[in-house]
């Protein structure tokens, strides 16, 4: 009995990715904030995504996330602890939904390189209570790649490219009920266009791809990045 309830379970688990259509576009709607507290170290940062399966409507997640930040003296590195809370929705015609609270940590590491190349690295490690699932551990890398083009600096009115790659690995691959899954968890391949309104707010319009074990599928992005 035992081994049949697996063997439905990952059927049903397949039958669920299989769904998912690869050839749809979907949609990211994103708002990110940045703010330095006056004459400290200290400071806060999150964002705000709407993400949809299609170009808006059909919901994939809806991510809330925010986190207390520290520089240390004379450094460019920015540390975060923060919570995010996440809904995710099921593809396609189905309404339902499943939640999620996160924990986490990260490190920020600016750096510029060819006089104009503005790389920042991002470590990301993160605590998950995911419903229905067993406590969760993931580890993220992100390395960003913004280069102005007609500007020398990321200054106003500045066209820039923006590249970004992302890789997802689980800290756990038994997640309760039987169910477990794969020790590579996503990878996220972006590129697009920004301008810069002024030095504390930048737009972006991009594609982005996402690869996970069962599918991949692309993605339009549109950001809005305020420091305030």
């Amino acid at each position: 009995m035992k081994k049949t309830l697996i063997i439905l379970t990952l059927f049903v688990s397949t039958l669920s990715f299989s769904q998912v259509n690869e050839s749809q576009t979907g949609a990211w709607y994103m708002y990110f904030f940045n703010h330095q507290f006056k004459d400290s170290q200290f400071g806060v940062q999150g964002d705000i995504q709407y993400r949809n399966w299609n170009i808006a409507g059909d919901l994939e997640q809806l991510l809330l996330r925010s986190g207390l930040t520290y520089s240390p003296k004379d450094s460019n590195i920015m540390f975060t602890l923060g919570y995010a809370n996440i809904t995710t929705g099921a593809f396609g015609d189905n309404d339902d939904t499943s939640g999620e609270n996160r924990i986490y940590q990260e490190a920020l590491i600016p750096q510029k390189i060819l006089n104009r190349v503005f790389l920042t690295h991002r470590f990301r490690y993160e605590q998950r209570f995911v419903e229905n699932q067993d406590f969760r551990t993931r580890y993220r890398y992100n390395l960003f790649i913004n280069i102005p083009l007609n500007k020398p600096t990321l200054e106003k009115n500045a066209i820039y490219t923006a590249f970004y790659n992302e890789l997802f690995i689980n800290g756990q691959q038994d997640i309760g009920n039987n169910n477990t899954v794969e020790l590579f968890d996503r990878n996220r391949t972006y590129l697009g266009l920004g301008y810069v309104l002024k030095p504390s707010m930048r737009f972006q319009f991009g594609w982005m791809n996402q690869k996970t074990n069962t599918w991949g599928k692309g993605q339009l992005q549109f950001s809005f990045h305020h420091n305030f």
